[in-house]
């Protein structure tokens, strides 16, 4: 069954490719990824890449993300790897151009970081040839047929860690578990996040007994803010504005949440001079369309590519609003800000993920949209350790009260941070789990 299902895939694939490949052209000469290592999706590396992955044959541990939320994951397995096995080689394959600049930032001497090749025949063997991982690590929901295929028949264990299944996924593989069962029971190991976990993963053909819940990734608390970091971007805010602001944090932002959110929260930055806005969105490049549209609501805004490095000017912007048209720093500046609200919450579906502002202790307010985060919304509610509100119209009370009672909003806050221990050691569950399974040292 599983050889018809990938004739299928492999005679359909390719047609798909050919639909999808303007949109996605268009999206990495916006976004990135479209120059000299654009090849690498197809196997082509450069010398010094290439001789790295050769070193590292028969040894290495390979990751496969995909942006920035699945990098932060692999980022803490792979730490915990080196913990364990220092020196030894990983390999972090990502998708996203964003996800790319994450990973290669501080990246330790061991890693080496690609770009995730294509599932077209012969990429993914042409890579696994190269490669020739101990075990292979899919973060969170990377199922690729003809990779997993590929690695499989090589006798290359395949773990899924952290794995996530959306209620839209778990109802679209489970009409089609014909389809899906085979290619999912190809994983040696998933790691599931939580024990409810457990039989959606099974519905969808994942046997039991290769089912383990190791905890939520994301959501140990190991992964800390940088507090240099922090402090600087402290004294950067106090160059802008003054001392002593409040910020609140619009944090990974989709389409059109940055205006609505500023002109709603109007009122709020009015009546409290103390207080500034910062948006945060999920994509920086779209920085001149952010920047646009409030301007064309009439809001004033700066970007964080425009401030200084280094201490210089008086604090006295009227901008209202900051810009964080930047990559891999919203951790820090989420510990940073006295509120965070939790973009593709309000104007787009499923949400943002929390966890990051919760573990920094920061009081949180999300909106209606949170379907991706169920388990944890659930976890967090049951606390009484976020804020939900049902839209726009209910954002501006519920910041001003939360701002208004500072008390309340810690002690929010400490019960939500204090909801998600249940998570800590999972990076180290997860990487002893996937060290289990792998097929060498």
């Amino acid at each position: 069954m599983l050889r018809i299902i990938l004739l299928i895939y492999n005679l359909l694939l390719p047609f798909g490719l050919l639909v999808l490949l303007p949109v996605s052209v268009l999206k990495m000469r916006k976004r990135g990824g479209y120059g000299s290592r654009f090849w690498q999706r197809f196997g082509k590396f450069d010398a010094e890449t290439r001789a790295k992955l050769e070193a590292g044959r028969g040894r290495a541990w390979w990751l496969h993300a995909v942006s920035v939320g699945e990098v932060n994951v692999a980022r803490k397995l792979i730490a915990g790897r080196l913990r364990l096995a220092p020196g030894v080689p990983v390999v972090l394959s990502v998708t996203t151009s964003t996800g790319y600049a994450v990973a290669v930032k501080d990246a330790p001497e061991e890693l080496t970081v690609i770009y995730s090749p294509v599932d077209l025949l012969p990429v993914p063997g042409m890579l696994l040839e190269l490669i020739r991982p101990v075990v292979l690590v899919l973060v969170e929901a990377e199922v690729w047929p003809n990779l997993v295929w590929g690695a499989d028949r090589r006798g290359i264990p395949v773990v899924l860690a952290n794995a996530r299944l959306s209620p839209r996924s778990e109802r679209r593989y489970g009409a089609l578990r014909w389809l899906a069962a085979p290619v999912f029971g190809q994983l040696r190991r998933v790691l599931v996040q939580d024990e409810a976990d457990r039989a959606r993963w099974e519905g969808i053909g994942v046997p039991a007994g290769r089912i383990a819940c190791t905890g939520s990734v994301k959501y140990d608390l190991a992964g800390s803010p940088r507090e240099s970091r922090v402090a600087a971007f402290r004294e950067l805010v106090s160059v802008l504005w003054g001392e002593g602001r409040e910020i609140v944090l619009a944090a990974s932002t989709h389409d059109g949440e940055e205006a609505a959110m500023a002109v709603a929260l109007s009122e709020v930055l009015r009546d409290r001079p103390g207080v500034r806005l910062a948006v945060a969105p999920r994509h920086a490049e779209r920085r001149e369309e952010v920047r646009a549209a409030l301007e064309k609501a009439g809001i004033s805004c700066v970007l964080r590519s425009g401030l200084p490095q280094s201490a210089q000017g008086d604090g006295t912007s009227r901008a209202p609003v900051l810009v964080i048209d930047s990559t891999g720093e919203l951790r820090d500046w989420q510990a940073l800000a006295s509120l965070v609200i939790i973009g593709k919450s309000f104007l787009a579906e499923g949400g943002q993920n929390p966890a990051e502002a919760i573990a920094a202790g920061v009081p949180v307010v999300c909106g209606p949209h949170m379907d991706n985060f169920l388990p944890l919304m659930k976890l967090l509610e049951a606390a009484r350790g976020i804020r939900q509100v049902r839209g726009l119209d209910e954002l501006a009370p519920a910041i001003a009260g939360m701002l208004d009672d500072p008390a309340g909003s810690r002690a929010e806050a400490d019960r939500g941070r204090a909801a998600l221990a249940q998570h800590r050691g999972a990076t180290e569950k997860t990487v002893a789990a996937i060290a289990a399974e792998a097929s060498g040292p």
